[in-house]
């Protein structure tokens, strides 16, 4: 054999470039339920930063000020602790409702199903329905396919943003943020973030779409160590579908040895995925059953009884008894609603006021000429509320005590005040080299109460021989 006959070499392409899913739109109980959640939330996002409360916007995360405002509350840093509780809170609701009732998640709530959906009304409404849209994909250039190919994307362009400008509007006054950008008059770092996050909007609702469930998001990744077989899946009923075939209307179908599915593929063609959902139970699912509207649709139509893709669980497919109250289910109830009612006693417990004692390190303790021992202090007190205070200061903790510095005074909001203090106290009185003190800052609230905050710290004196 030759040289050439035998040296032959055959180039492989190991990357397939995914075929481009046609969504197709769908009527349904479960159709205008995700409408709904679209809707709600979108509404919600891009109004929220509208909202003023007491004369300010009424959710403002104010990085440089370190300060965020959530209708009324202003959180600093040192409120860390309810940010991680929150978040907390948000990880264990997530494991209870997938452990229920699966990725309702993903279809219905996740940022990327909701901004995907928006983004394909955009495009069903410009280049019309699934076969128009195919349609359209197929055909040469022309004037036609030009003016529907740039009029979408220009829509998703100025809709994406505005999403990005309404991002940066919840971290900047969202209103100074628009004449900022009439006037051409931002910060770099405002003008990166709306095209940062614009571009993200674009490139993962308008090109990626189900790429970034498919291979982006580690969510369809562990999901499975939530489930169990009690958990609520979208299935398709084999025994009742199979052997699957067309057939007319009124046909006996039975005799022929045919299930109740039609083969019409519907359920392929309405997957934002691009699943078959008669295949199994697949991680591409995201539940959004859009899959049981259409075949319910196509069941009514058929007389046929509707239920032949429906929500179950593996138990009930295999006619044993679901059970919701589960040691799983039961833990997580547990867990969300113990740090629910948790949250809500920090919030409503919450003294608006940091004080950080600092002593000085480089006196330990001064003997006056009457024989009492004195400590210096110096008290650094922010009020974290949104208004000025008026605070009265204490000492406790040793008795007969002295305090030589401001008892009473008023600090601005969001201020921190510098209070340097001498505190005096008997050598008597003195049960140790190391006491515990405490600094109480008393102030009156509009209601009339008094809200209390204590302030640990050590005295310390001679040593007890």
């Amino acid at each position: 054999m030759s040289q050439s006959q035998s040296d032959t070499y055959i180039i492989r392409d190991l990357y397939a470039k995914p075929d481009k899913i046609y969504p197709r739109q769908v009527n349904g109980i479960f159709a205008k339920l995700r409408i709904f959640s679209v809707l709600f939330l979108l509404g919600f996002y891009y109004l929220a930063p509208w909202v003023t409360w007491d004369s300010r916007q009424a959710i403002l995360l104010d990085l440089p000020a370190r300060q965020f405002h959530l209708f009324g509350i202003t959180f600093w840093p040192q409120d860390f602790v309810y940010l991680t509780l929150l978040l907390v809170i948000c990880a264990v609701g997530l494991f209870l409702f997938t452990a229920i009732a699966g990725r309702v998640w993903c279809g219905y709530a996740c940022p990327q199903t909701v901004w995907t959906e928006t983004f394909i009304w955009i495009e069903e409404l410009v280049e019309g329905n699934r076969n128009k849209r195919m349609k359209l994909d197929k055909k040469p250039w022309g004037p036609e396919k030009i003016f529907k190919k740039t009029t979408k994307h220009t829509l998703w362009i100025v809709f994406a943003l505005f999403t990005g400008y309404t991002f940066v509007g919840y971290f900047s006054p969202i209103r100074e943020l628009w004449d900022g950008i009439v006037s051409l008059s931002l910060g770099p770092w405002e003008w990166f973030w709306i095209g940062l996050y614009s571009l993200a909007t674009y490139g993962n609702a308008g090109r990626l779409r189900e790429q970034v469930c498919l291979h982006m998001c580690p969510y369809a990744r562990f999901q499975s160590a939530m489930f169990d077989k009690d958990t609520l899946i979208i299935s398709y009923d084999k025994k009742r579908g199979e052997n699957r075939g067309k057939r007319k209307k009124n046909s006996d179908y039975q005799s022929k040895g045919l299930g109740d599915c039609i083969d019409c593929h519907q359920c392929v063609h309405v997957c934002p995925t691009g699943i078959d959902i008669r295949d199994g139970l697949q991680y591409e699912c995201i539940a959004c059953a859009a899959c049981i509207d259409v075949c319910d649709n196509v069941m009514e139509q058929m007389d046929y009884p509707k239920g032949l893709i429906q929500y179950t669980t593996e138990h009930a497919e295999k006619g044993k008894e679901t059970k919701l109250f589960r040691p799983r289910t039961l833990l997580y109830i547990s867990l969300f609603l113990g740090l629910i009612f948790t949250f809500i006693y920090l919030i409503a417990s919450r003294t608006p006021l940091d004080v950080n004692v600092i002593r000085d390190r480089n006196n330990l303790y001064t003997e006056a000429f009457d024989g009492s021992i004195e400590n210096t202090y110096q008290l650094k007190i922010l009020n974290m509320s949104q208004v000025s205070q008026h605070y009265m200061l204490s000492v406790e903790g040793i008795s007969d005590t002295q305090v030589q510095g401001e008892k009473e005074f008023s600090i601005e909001a969001g201020k921190v005040l510098t209070l340097p203090l001498r505190v005096s106290a008997p050598q008597e009185a003195l049960s140790q080299r190391s006491n515990d003190i405490f600094f109480k800052i008393t102030t009156t609230t509009k209601d009339g109460s008094n809200d209390i905050h204590v302030a640990k710290a050590k005295f310390l004196g001679p040593k007890k021989r």
